[in-house]
């Protein structure tokens, strides 16, 4: 191979995320060099990075050789390095690109990264072509995966060799047609924490989305804590991984004040041991991580907070949350969402006021708090909506929009939405109120003194907060 070498470059296909890579082969007398494999120059031109475990060659003796149509669950990246192959793709996932096919002749020098989905299949077109592939997966002889028959006239593929004359596998010879092929689902949503005001709303929100759509869209499980305990190193290591492709963590030990005593060891397995384990399975396996953090990570000293502001917790909750956000920022791919005051279907401070109004109570409520209601549906609209327009990786500040109020101005709110008198309730320090609770023999952390966020990068990405006034009157009208 003599002249000019063909500049790198990564190629689009008919087949969404099926790339061809063409890249330079350097030849004199003595043979020829390639890079076959070069993560730095290929993702920077749009090749993603998907992590190769694996290389497997196979060694074709025979023009005509053909292998496939295989959709392993796994993304792979193929090429020949002696010999020419001829190389077919079939889209086996669902959706209105199931059933397309591209077709490209392989050689040193040009390249196929394939997704998760797209079936692969080649022929061979000189004697002793060495095919190699480079998975994400380890192989295993069990793996279950969709596949399709070669000779499917719905395919149009125009095999070099016609396959009466080629040389087949028993097992390809009895594939399915595409008619008859299973659709490749796309990787699963685990959300964690399932249970919990989150976890719940995002239950709903998810339902919600299906029917908009008129069906069922990207699988979703909620493990429970049978499935998958957090506070269990050995149940996180030993759980199946293999389909999931984002792991929303709702999950999080939050009683603060319990934390500062019996509770400490418990928030920091759930809040940093756990998600520390959660990014490193994220990070073998290529797994978008979604993960809910609280306003506790700051001092409150001064606000509206930032994404980039300095953190400073004040008591463990805060500090095994931070420890929490710190795992999960090193995996590439995640959201961390921070959020603060959470509303949903539990206990929260939104009922304690209610109740205390049913019941004609006079409580006395902090007023030198200050920060912004989150409702758990508002919290779990904005993570769908990350999760689908997927903005660039990284930190945002959810909470519910409009003016910045105590947990005083709160909770007279509430009393005069159901019909109390807000007069019942007094306002007290924070100082006092941990005094109160200490007297009583009951322990109190820390809490931030400012709470409120600054919203305006989950606003860029096309995202618009609900009021937190216009959420707590629809919230205290169901009941």
């Amino acid at each position: 191979m003599t002249g000019a070498p063909t500049p790198l470059a990564v190629l689009p296909t008919e087949i969404p995320g099926l790339l061809v890579v063409e890249h330079p082969v350097h030849g004199d007398a003595r043979g020829w060099f390639a890079e076959h494999w070069q993560r730095e120059k290929m993702t920077a031109l749009g090749l993603p990075d998907f992590g190769p475990v694996q290389q497997n060659v196979s060694c074709n003796a025979a023009v005509g050789t053909t292998r496939g149509f295989h959709a392993e669950p796994w993304d792979k990246y193929v090429g020949v390095t002696t010999g020419r192959a001829f190389g077919a793709w079939v889209d086996l996932r669902g959706g209105a690109g199931h059933g397309r096919v591209v077709t490209r002749e392989l050689r040193p020098g040009v390249t196929v990264f394939v997704p998760r989905g797209v079936a692969n299949a080649f022929q061979t077109l000189e004697p002793d072509t060495a095919y190699t592939y480079l998975v994400n997966d380890h192989w295993s002889p069990g793996a279950v995966y969709s596949a399709v028959d070669l000779a499917d006239p719905a395919l149009g593929v125009a095999w070099p060799v016609p396959l009466e004359q080629a040389v087949l596998s028993d097992k390809d010879r009895s594939n399915p047609w595409l008619a008859d092929a299973v659709p490749v689902p796309p990787r699963t949503t685990l959300v964690l924490g399932g249970t919990g005001q989150l976890g719940r709303a995002l239950r709903a929100a998810i339902d919600q989305t299906a029917v908009d759509a008129g069906g069922p869209g990207a699988p979703v499980r909620f493990p429970t804590r049978a499935d998958l305990d957090l506070g269990d190193a050995e149940s996180i290591a030993g759980y199946d991984w293999s389909d999931v492709g984002t792991i929303v963590n709702a999950a999080a030990y939050t009683a603060v004040d319990a934390a500062e005593g019996e509770g400490r060891a418990d928030a920091w397995a759930v809040n940093a041991a756990a998600v520390a384990a959660l990014a490193e399975i994220a990070i073998r396996r290529r797994i978008a991580l979604v993960h809910v953090s609280t306003d506790y990570v700051f001092d409150g000293r001064s606000a509206p907070h930032r994404e980039d502001a300095p953190i400073g917790p004040l008591g463990v909750y805060g500090a095994s949350k931070a420890a929490g956000e710190l795992a999960a920022q090193v995996v590439p791919q995640h959201y961390l969402v921070r959020t603060s005051w959470v509303v949903g279907d539990g206990p929260n401070f939104v009922r304690t006021m209610r109740r205390l109004a049913d019941d004609g109570a006079s409580p006395a409520v902090v007023a030198d708090q200050t920060g912004r209601l989150t409702f758990a549906d508002e919290l779990a609209r904005a993570i769908l909506h990350l999760l689908e327009t997927r903005p660039p990786y990284g930190t945002y500040h959810v909470s519910n929009g409009g003016p910045v109020t105590s947990w005083f101005d709160v909770a007279r709110e509430v009393f005069t939405l159901v019909g109390a008198d807000p007069e019942l309730i007094t306002a007290t320090t924070s100082a006092e109120y941990a005094a109160s609770a200490v007297a009583a023999g009951r322990t109190y952390a820390p809490r931030p003194a400012r709470s409120e966020f600054d919203l305006g990068r989950i606003r860029r990405t096309g995202f618009e907060p609900e009021a937190a006034l216009t959420a707590l009157r629809r919230y205290l009208r169901s009941g």
